[in-house]
């Protein structure tokens, strides 16, 4: 089943014009109707909690009332409403399949709304390589934009890992790889993302959403874009660093929406002859290296664990930045 990945996410959520302000600043442009969306017209849409257009809430302080899978074509629409039929109820109505999967997360499907885009990625220099970039092309400038891309994925907090798998492997995702008492990273037959969707293992009553994120165009926008959101004011989770598995840059913020929101870059590609690996859930497993982000500072400023103008004072202040 040509499933590309997650076109949109829908959320119920307590405070709308804090999401709002949250998004926008975020970097997703407002069109209306409470959606916010990344440069190819994936995104977010918010609405109150008690809005009667909303999916139930789930039995938790999860506020994910929606996740909307992007297909490739109506007969990808069929396939899956034929699978499902099998064992729940589906409604097809407007072009948009819905149903609520093994775990209780409501689900549409529809054709996707992704625009093709044609950017720049990243660029390196590095000895023993062909240039990628000339001589006088500078590799940023303060003022360039750092916008999200796409929609890249979702985390769920699921009770059963493996049955909440099974339900995906029906309508053809495939396990890329597994964190051992956790759960597995899936990606569906129309990418070649290294996943699409991401499930952890808990108990029921955090039952939800983990955390979402957006690609962007490499890891220098990746620490572009959340030294923005820190200057405005939002508070960093988890990061800057670098996943082992998906390889993918990452910066996690604390969210209004009641999860978490992630900046990503530069993910691993796969295709049907990768074979998964499987490793206990660890932080070590977890990244490969980890940054944490602090005030700027240059030389001769007075650094933490040292006095300024000193060489203790300056080889502290390298070792912390």
């Amino acid at each position: 089943m040509n499933i590309i990945g997650p076109d949109a996410l829908v959320f119920g959520v307590d405070d709308v014009a804090a999401c709002r302000q949250y998004l926008i600043d975020y970097g997703l442009k407002e069109i209306g109707d409470g959606y916010f969306e990344a440069l190819d017209g994936t995104g977010v849409t918010i609405r109150a909690k008690d809005d009667p257009s909303l999916p139930p809430a789930m039995p938790t302080a999860s506020m994910l009332r929606e996740t909307v899978y992007g297909v490739a074509d109506t007969a990808t629409l069929d396939a899956i409403e034929s699978e499902l039929k099998k064992d729940r109820e589906v409604s097809r109505n407007d072009g948009v399949l819905r149903c609520v999967d093994d775990m209780g997360f409501a689900l549409a499907f529809q054709v996707t709304v992704r625009r093709p885009i044609t950017m720049e990625a990243e660029t390196v220099n590095a000895p023993g390589a062909a240039p990628q970039r000339g001589p006088n092309k500078l590799a940023f400038t303060p003022d360039m934009p750092a916008l999200p891309r796409t929609l890249s994925h979702v985390v769920y907090f699921v009770p059963d890992a493996a049955k909440a798998e099974a339900f995906y492997t029906r309508l053809g995702f495939v396990c890329t790889d597994r964190f051992l008492g956790a759960g597995p990273f899936l990606r569906p037959a129309g990418t070649p993302d290294h996943h699409t969707l991401f499930m952890i293992q808990t108990p029921p009553f955090m039952k939800g959403c983990e955390h979402f994120t957006f690609h962007m165009g490499g890891p220098t926008e990746v620490m572009l874009a959340g030294t923005r959101f820190v200057e405005k004011g939002y508070q960093s989770f988890w990061g800057p660093g670098r996943h082992r598995f998906g390889s993918n840059w990452f910066w996690y913020f604390n969210s209004p929406l009641g999860c978490h929101v992630e900046y990503d870059a530069d993910m691993d590609l796969h295709d049907d002859s990768w074979t998964a690996r499987e490793v206990p859930m660890s932080a070590d497993a977890s990244q490969l290296f980890l940054f944490q982000h602090r005030e700027k500072w240059a030389p001769g400023g007075p650094p933490p664990g040292g006095k300024p103008g000193t060489p203790e004072g300056a080889a502290a202040a390298a070792v912390k930045h």
